[in-house]
């Protein structure tokens, strides 16, 4: 029996452990946390803990004690994972295996700016323009020259994870029509100067063009014997199709083979005019791998969990196209006595 960690992981991780958990070796016994003390995952997790809302070392320790006090083996960090990464050697003499590449090259994949900067220079990627302002009138500078040459701007910080930060930016804003909808992620050009001016100076801030396309989400694994590589168009709905142009098979290969990533990664490209740029790179498992799984019949997170175990499992692709969606079921997480 293998002991693993899951730290603080979104709610379709459900899946991703149920998947490790599928494994002919041996049995893989899941240990789960979340700062979200009814958090779904629970439901999959053979033991569940809250987590305390600290950061920095203060985690770190919390992190080292816990792998202590539950004879953690394998450590599959998505909060903190960066910092987590950092301090490897500490979990290592633990004898605690991280699900998490090298902290130099993570570190690196985390600044977008660095990362387009490197990839800009390789033939067959295309990479979007951008600047990196941090004051609101470098931000006034880049957003007019941007505007003109492609019309419509978006932003995010730097350095930010699942996109929290991405704006599209507008010329206004329709308060009145906004009633009628969602918040969406639209600023005004005008609001978000007033927000910034606030301040003398910001992390840096990324502005490039409004990519309106689809988005490619590729998740990827290299094992022994090759690339595992699985393409999925995301629509407008939670419908998504697996197919596999030569184009982005071919920028993913040049992509891997650069940065030599030895776990579970997710490459994401937009596209505009036909043409896919490089949107970024994340060095964990993503929220839709299961839907690649399914349609691929590759298990990709216990394949994954037995190559940090050092063993190579072997595996076919089903690489017929594809249409996947999901839907949701309800679970009661806790049921109170009368």
């Amino acid at each position: 029996m293998v002991r693993v960690w899951f730290n603080h992981w979104f709610s379709t991780s459900y899946r991703l452990i149920e998947l490790m958990k599928k494994d002919v070796n041996e049995q893989v016994y899941v240990i789960g946390s979340n700062k979200q003390v009814h958090s779904i995952i629970q439901e999959v997790c053979d033991e569940w803990y809250e987590e305390p809302d600290i950061g920095g070392e203060e985690y770190i320790e919390y992190c080292l004690n816990f792998c202590k006090e539950h004879n953690v083996e394998v450590f599959v960090p998505r909060r903190l994972m960066v910092l987590i990464s950092q301090n490897r050697e500490r979990f290592e003499s633990l004898g605690v295996k991280l699900m998490v590449d090298d902290y130099q090259v993570i570190s690196f994949l985390n600044d977008k700016a660095a990362t387009y900067e490197f990839f800009s220079k390789y033939s067959g990627l295309y990479i979007p323009d951008y600047f990196i302002v941090k004051t609101a009138e470098q931000l006034t500078e880049a957003y007019n020259t941007l505007k003109e040459k492609y019309g419509r701007c978006c932003m995010k910080f730097v350095k930010d994870e699942g996109g929290m930060s991405f704006r599209k930016i507008v010329d206004k804003v329709d308060q009145f029509a906004g009633l009628r909808m969602y918040p969406g992620n639209e600023i005004a050009f005008d609001s978000l100067m007033d927000t910034l001016s606030m301040v003398e100076e910001f992390d840096d801030l990324m502005i490039m063009p409004y990519l309106p396309g689809y988005e490619i989400s590729v998740d990827c694994l290299q094992t022994e014997d090759s690339l595992i590589a699985i393409p999925r168009k995301k629509g407008h709905g939670r419908h998504e199709k697996v197919e596999y142009s030569q184009q982005i098979m071919d920028m993913v290969k040049i992509i891997m083979a650069e940065i030599k990533l030895q776990y579970p990664c997710n490459i994401q490209f937009k596209i505009k005019d036909d043409i896919p740029y490089l949107l970024e790179i994340n060095t964990r498992m993503s929220g839709g791998l299961q839907m690649s799984c399914l349609a691929t019949g590759v298990n990709i997170p216990n394949i994954a969990l037995n190559k940090l175990l050092g063993r190579n499992v072997k595996w076919s692709m089903d690489t017929k196209e594809k249409i996947v969606s999901y839907i949701e079921i309800p679970r009661i997480v806790q049921e109170y006595e009368e």
